[in-house]
């Protein structure tokens, strides 16, 4: 048994949302400002791996396809665990520890000699990020009723992209006037940064655990408790296999946020090496991309409450294939930057609708959520394999990153049409079963 929970308490909404606060510090330095650009320009042009020369930005978009790869095997049997033994709190307890001391350990990651110091620090705190994902996610049919779960998700992603540009300020201010703060090395103020991003996550994380509802285990443990993961799992896919309209929904999630993801993780890197992007100029792109991104997610939940879910998601599934057809062509900075401003316009708003419409698909009686968010969870974690792997190989085989960009609007056209065939109530915006 757990808890009773009054939902809508501002407190503990406001605690859930500021784990968007602390782990978007990941998402904007680690995975998208930073961390691609700093791990490019510092390793070899080509990078040898199993005896094969891949470009580096190509192995980088590798390493992505790995981490998920590797959440996205354990998650199921994660979380069938955790919500077995109705601890999902402490299962995000320790994906945030490892997420942030993998944030840490890139310090000590200073160009090729160390270059697997970094790599393997960078996929811990990919796993540690993406791994926490499925339990924060699961708690907000706990804390909110469903009229409020647009409400409730935009106010997560705000609060994650104002408090991640907050720290990704300060480290550049360290990058940029590293003699205010006596360095000399010019790499040490980000190698710091990435220690700053360990622990601004792990602190703030905090006030979530503090305020989130505590859960009483709902079985002794025991020897069957792993076995019982499998077999949630397997209840939970059952059950969304007999619901037409999620399952559909479902695969025009996987095909669109396959894009949405990758652009996430190698807009910056596109910019830098087809561009010419030097570390300013992506930093004031970066910024742009961020701070529209918080109105843009209340400007569709607002578009939703106007006229339908579906309505907002596919305008912005169409705006994100449209983004991607125009940087495939693009061949100066101005155009860039005004793309960067379309794509924080719809950033934020795709991944809090995503989120809140799958919340709002699950019966309000269901039980072991944590299972059905690992499957949703777990598209997500293999959209990124896909989006980045398709990415990788693109390049590879055509050594041309813009045909690379050009395929993520295939994948955000393919989600585009599925979804449009997806039934919703717009005067509930809930799907039909």
């Amino acid at each position: 048994m757990s808890q009773t929970i009054a939902k809508n308490n501002k407190k503990i909404i406001n605690g859930w949302a500021f784990y968007d606060w602390a782990n978007s510090a990941y998402f904007l330095v680690i995975s998208t400002a930073i961390f691609p650009n700093y791990f490019i320009a510092n390793t070899d042009p080509y990078i040898k791996f199993f005896g094969v020369e891949i470009v580096n930005s190509a192995f980088y978009s590798l390493l992505v396809s790995i981490a998920y790869i590797i959440i996205a095997a354990t998650t199921p049997i994660l979380s069938g665990v955790a919500d077995f033994a109705g601890n999902r709190k402490n299962f995000l307890k320790f994906f945030t520890l490892i997420g942030s001391m993998g944030c840490i350990a890139l310090f000590w990651f200073k160009g090729d000699a160390t270059m697997w110091v970094g790599i393997i620090a960078f996929v811990v705190a990919t796993v540690g990020c993406a791994g926490g994902l499925v339990f924060y996610d699961s708690f907000l049919p706990d804390i909110a009723s469903e009229d409020q779960y647009d409400k409730v998700s935009a106010k997560g992603y705000s609060y994650g992209y104002f408090g991640s540009v907050l720290l990704l300020v300060f480290i550049l201010f360290m990058g940029f006037k590293p003699e205010f703060f006596g360095i000399t090395d010019a790499l040490l103020p980000y190698r710091i940064g990435f220690i700053l991003v360990g622990l601004w996550w792990i602190s703030f994380a905090q006030i979530t655990f503090n305020r989130l509802p505590r859960y009483r285990v709902k079985k002794e443990g025991s020897k069957d408790m792993l076995m019982n993961g499998f077999q949630e799992i397997k209840k939970a896919y059952k059950n969304l296999k007999e619901k037409p309209q999620t399952k559909r929904y479902l695969i025009a999630f996987f095909f669109y946020f396959s894009g949405v993801q990758t652009v996430i993780f190698l807009a910056s890197a596109f910019a830098s090496k087809v561009l010419g992007f030097e570390a300013v100029e992506l930093i004031g792109i970066i910024l742009i991309l961020q701070l529209i991104a918080i109105p843009g997610a209340y400007l569709f939940s607002y578009i939703a409450k106007l006229r339908s879910s579906k309505f907002s998601m596919l305008l912005m599934i169409a705006i994100w294939a449209v983004i991607c057809v125009l940087a495939s062509f693009v061949t100066s900075k101005l155009p860039f930057y005004l793309i960067a401003g379309f794509v924080g316009l719809v950033l934020g708003g795709i991944q809090s609708m995503s989120r809140s419409t799958y919340s709002k698909m699950l019966d309000k009686n269901e039980t072991d959520l944590a299972c059905y968010y690992s499957f949703y969870d777990v598209l997500f974690k293999l959209s990124v394999v896909f989006g980045t792997a398709l990415f990788a190989i693109l390049e590879i085989v055509f050594d041309d990153m813009r045909i690379s960009v050009f395929g993520l609007a295939v994948l955000f056209i393919i989600g585009f049409v599925i979804l449009s065939t997806v039934t919703i109530k717009s005067e509930s915006n809930a799907i039909t079963e």
